[in-house]
């Protein structure tokens, strides 16, 4: 009886075997790959961190709205900061969800194919990634990201500790990023070009370097310091822009996508009249004409209008973004050689270098002008007014203000550095409901405080209430 009933667990155990394996046969999709391809991976994680970036909720509805890039000429709550805790969930769950996930995964391939150039790539993303979102929320989830293994509910870093450990993460790709190392594909920004990829992480390390800089100059100084003495690259002219082309429907630019179907948007009052002050040639491709004629051919919308102020202005006499802005295939500009001169000016001025502060001015305006096609006559006119002189005593003021107008479109990094310079100084509509102040951050998406609420909690303990006039850690002044 007793070789019978072994007889029978023999037998159990043999035919559940042979039926789990049928049906995980079953389970498995004919159509689908086994082995997950890096050049996918890649393309796809580029593709939605720079729409999540560039797109409607975290660009046109917030950010170039903060900055005053932009205004909106109808549904005018956002221009006037009403928003819920819902309101900013889409750059948290594409970056955290897809982003991060993605180029951690990318990784995992390049260390199991001995490939550190798909390492160095995918780290110097998934950095771009955690910049986005520490600079937009504060204290967010880093070390413990991305390990669903491991951590469910990850733990909110500092974001002190979220910048130290991204300039680790940017050096580490930096040595990762071998040009006569094995090839890449799926790599859309730049080709498969690692020496560009070099020069986009060293970017990248000053970008963090001033960001910290108010608050931790010696360790901004010692970035700098290390850079120099690999002597590393940075972005020698602007073939080296860290973007990304659009093609044509379905894959277009967002703002093509929003503007084939709706008509909420036009370009901020403010930044027309400092163009128009500066007599800027960039002014007829940031704006369109009005489509009804007006004396000036272009005008700004306020921000913060109320919905019937709006109205009355009207779609017809106000002007839309640029053509160049609206065009299917432009490029959503991550890190342009503008921006990378205008931060090397900043690190002189700040004496973290002994570069000249003045010359590299100049040369940031000068690429930003010649990244749009204006004409080397033209460029000379503008650098020679005086509105347009650099300003030893008032570097900030200087720099602030030009970048911001390079940054035009970029609405996330434009309202990071406006927050960072506190140039230009805007001014807030009456009919706005922060007491005459703009954001400084987005509120953490409201799922948040349900699916990972004591790590909530400790980082509203740690950071301040989670409010959008909370200031964050590099906001110093």
């Amino acid at each position: 009886m007793k070789n019978n009933f072994i007889y029978i667990l023999i037998l159990f155990a043999v035919l559940s075997g042979s039926c789990s394996k049928e049906l995980d046969e079953v389970n498995i999709n004919p159509n689908a790959t086994e082995n997950a391809q890096p050049d996918y991976l890649l393309t796809a994680a580029i593709k939605n961190t720079t729409d999540a970036y560039w797109g409607t909720t975290n660009n046109m509805n917030s950010s170039l709205l903060f900055a005053q890039h932009w205004a909106k000429i109808q549904y005018t709550e956002e221009d006037r900061f009403i928003y819920s805790n819902s309101s900013f969930t889409s750059l948290w769950s594409t970056l955290y969800s897809q982003s991060i996930n993605g180029f951690n995964k990318i990784i995992e391939i390049g260390n199991s194919t001995s490939n550190s150039n798909y390492i160095g790539v995918a780290l110097t993303l998934r950095s771009w990634s955690f910049l986005l979102l520490t600079d937009a929320y504060g204290d967010i989830p880093y070390t413990q990201a991305g390990k669903l293994n491991e951590f469910i509910t990850p733990k909110y870093d500092k974001q002190r500790d979220v910048y130290f450990g991204l300039l680790d993460d940017l050096k580490a790709a930096k040595i990762a990023l071998d040009p006569a190392g094995k090839s890449i594909a799926g790599d859309i920004i730049y080709n498969g070009n690692i020496t560009r990829w070099k020069k986009f992480a060293n970017a990248l390390r000053l970008r963090i370097a001033l960001r910290i800089a108010d608050k931790e100059p010696a360790k901004a100084k010692q970035v700098l310091d290390e850079i120099k003495a690999d002597g590393d690259a940075y972005f020698s002219d602007n073939t080296d822009i860290a973007q990304l082309i659009y093609q044509i429907s379905p894959q277009q630019n967002p703002v093509s996508a929003q503007f084939d179907t709706r008509d909420d948007y036009r370009i901020s009052k403010t930044i027309v009249d400092k163009l128009f002050t500066l007599n800027d040639p960039r002014l007829p491709i940031f704006a369109s004409k009005t489509q009804t004629a007006t004396p000036e051919e272009y005008v700004g919308v306020p921000n913060g209008l109320t919905n019937s102020e709006a109205s009355n202005l009207g779609f017809a006499k106000t002007s839309k973004p640029g053509v160049y802005f609206l065009a299917p295939q432009s490029p959503a500009v991550i890190y342009s050689y503008a921006e990378l001169l205008f931060n090397r000016a900043e690190a002189a001025a700040r004496g973290l270098t002994t570069e000249d502060a003045s010359l590299l001015y100049r040369q940031a305006i000068t690429a930003s002008l010649k990244q749009y096609g204006i004409s080397d006559a033209l460029v000379t006119n503008y650098l020679s007014q005086s509105a347009v002189q650099y300003d030893a005593t008032n570097y900030k003021k200087s720099i602030g203000e030009q970048k911001w107008i390079s940054l035009f479109g970029q609405g996330l990094e434009a309202w990071t550095e406006q927050r960072r310079l506190d140039y230009p100084k805007l001014t807030v509509s009456v009919n706005t409901v922060l007491n005459g102040q703009i954001p400084v951050r987005f509120i953490y998406p409201g799922i948040e405080q349900s699916l990972n609420a004591q790590s909530y909690r400790d980082a509203v303990a740690s950071q301040g209430a989670d409010l959008l006039t909370t200031k964050l850690w590099f906001d110093a002044f």
